[in-house]
């Protein structure tokens, strides 16, 4: 009898495991094959926890990837420079227009009045871009922030993104405390939980980690 060295498998046991692979195969090759549909899909990313935005950008950089038109619009942080702004307008611009339309957070500004103002016409600006029918994905930065402090309406948003839309057009909207009627409308919805974060322990904002 051949004595089996630790963490190695018997040749019963890797027949095993290959047949249990190619039943999995099977089972997902059939269930793919039901996936034919295509469409423009609306997407949340909300929650406390971190990765919203950062996310969002990874899909904008796919888009970049394979030569799709895109555009940013972003609500809230336009008082300081991100690598994901510096990179796009120095190398992309061709393909991703970006539009910094906020002035930083509301606790920043302290004027209600001018974060009123800025986030109305970011939604403009948001509407125009996603009208365009060149532009395969349009990511609304932050805009669930503007929406939770009633800078813009969210009647109007759902109205604008159920009719208005053009049918191949990815919408990606981020923020925490996403409303209700938004994540009932959206196609694919994602809450970043938060487990833990350095900033509770006194870590800074990080360049390459935060922006």
């Amino acid at each position: 009898m051949t004595e089996e060295l630790p963490g190695t498998s018997s040749e019963a046991d890797l027949a095993r495991h290959a047949e249990k692979m190619a039943k999995k195969k099977a089972a997902r090759e059939k269930i793919m094959a039901t996936k034919t549909g295509e469409k423009g899909l609306i997407i949340v990313h909300t929650g406390k926890g971190k990765g919203k935005s950062s996310a969002a950008f990874g899909m904008i950089f796919r888009h970049i990837a394979h030569g799709k038109k895109c555009a940013v619009v972003q609500f809230i942080k336009g008082a300081m420079s991100t690598g994901e702004r510096d990179l796009i307008l120095k190398h992309f611009s061709d393909l991703c227009a970006f539009h910094t339309m906020g002035e930083g957070f509301t606790w920043e500004t302290q004027d209600k009045a001018r974060d009123v103002a800025m986030a109305q016409a970011a939604w403009e600006k948001a509407k125009e871009l996603i009208r365009d029918p060149s532009n395969s994905m349009v990511l609304l930065d932050e805009i669930n922030i503007a929406i939770r402090y009633d800078y813009i309406d969210i009647a109007e948003v759902v109205e604008f993104l159920e009719s208005e839309k053009p049918e191949m057009t990815h919408v990606v909207l981020t923020g925490r405390n996403a409303k209700e009627e938004l994540i009932e409308i959206a196609d694919l919805v994602t809450e970043m939980e938060l487990v833990k974060h350095p900033f509770r322990s006194g870590i800074k904002a990080q360049i390459g980690v935060e922006f």
